[in-house]
């Protein structure tokens, strides 16, 4: 017999979890443009409320009361979908982390997260082309291509990884680093990931596929209003995510012997320092060009990323510990 308790949780429990990933995401452009300012050396939102602290309120009205424009020969259909895929799956790639307990308690929760970020690609790439635009396309292109490209070397990196931990569920990496953070005798992966997951979410300075002195915004240059709104925070909930990603599996994550209130006040710090890194590395570096982005993928962290993954397949055959294939 099903409980009424069991549903309310299976329900409330995303929802909770909806409702703060979209305030996190909310206050984090409001981080974003105070931190940029001061680097700057200017103010930031500073007008609406004590600090600016309503800004990100304000702006949200703003956008959602604004009316949707359309172009007349758009694809209208797959123009207003894809706002919404790109939503969807920003928020859906949150179900299996542990923040300290999982909605989906999933073995293979890091192909999990592997599939559903893959399928991202089709948001951008359907987003240019219904917008019937060359300037969408153009975007959408780059986009796609930037994102594929820098998801070897983030497979790559993980299989490493998971060879190195030997397990596929991230509930596990807080166990094999009780020691000692992943960090430390992985390194280069840790290094090689953070910069790909800046080429991931395209973040500057490899925010190609926006180009604003070229393409005027690219992918999403036709959306305004409510769909825009969504884009918007689709990117910036995958950067929240990634740098939640990155905390649980270079930063130690959380014990599973710590108090539920400790463990995840410990990963909202880890969270805010990527996140501070994020913006740092925008304020400091100017923007790459299109072939030097994927010169660094193809032709430096590619060969660097097999290397270490045979590098960690060798250690494990050598000392016996694992089956030759």
């Amino acid at each position: 017999m099903v409980k009424i308790s069991d549903v309310l949780t299976h329900v409330l429990n995303p929802l909770i979890i909806i409702g703060l990933v979209l305030l996190a995401v909310a206050f984090l452009t409001l981080i974003e443009r105070k931190i940029l300012g001061y680097m700057q050396l200017r103010k930031g939102p500073n007008m609406v409320g004590p600090y600016g602290i309503f800004q990100p309120i304000a702006d949200g009205v703003k956008l959602f009361t604004k009316e949707p424009v359309r172009p007349s020969t758009s694809s209208q259909i797959l123009f207003l979908a894809t706002p919404l895929l790109a939503l969807t799956l920003a928020l859906t790639l949150w179900a299996p982390l542990p923040l300290p307990q999982p909605l989906a308690d999933l073995n293979l929760s890091i192909l999990f997260i592997l599939a559903m970020s893959s399928l991202a690609v089709y948001s951008i790439l359907g987003s240019g082309w219904a917008s019937n635009s060359k300037y969408a396309l153009v975007g959408a292109l780059r986009a796609v291509a930037q994102t594929i490209s820098y998801e070897v070397s983030l497979g790559l990196i993980l299989l490493s990884i998971i060879i190195f931990t030997g397990t596929f569920s991230l509930q596990v990496f807080a166990t094999a680093q009780e020691n000692i953070w992943l960090l430390f005798p992985t390194w280069p992966l840790a290094a090689m990931w953070v910069v790909s997951t800046i080429a991931e979410t395209n973040r500057s300075p490899f925010d190609l596929a926006e180009g604003e002195s070229e393409l005027v915004s690219g992918f999403n240059v036709e959306y305004a209003g409510g769909p825009f709104a969504l884009f918007f925070l689709a990117e910036y909930a995958n950067i929240l995510f990634m740098n939640a990603l990155t905390a649980i599996l270079f930063l130690g994550s959380t014990s599973h012997h710590s108090m539920p209130a400790a463990a995840t006040g410990k990963i909202m710090l880890k969270l805010a320092f990527m996140a501070v890194v994020f913006l740092w590395i925008r304020a400091a570096f100017p923007r790459f060009r299109y072939d030097q982005l994927m010169h660094l993928i193809w032709k430096a962290f590619l060969p660097l990323a097999l290397g270490l993954l045979l590098w960690h397949l060798a250690l494990p055959i050598a000392a016996g510990s694992l089956p030759p294939m």
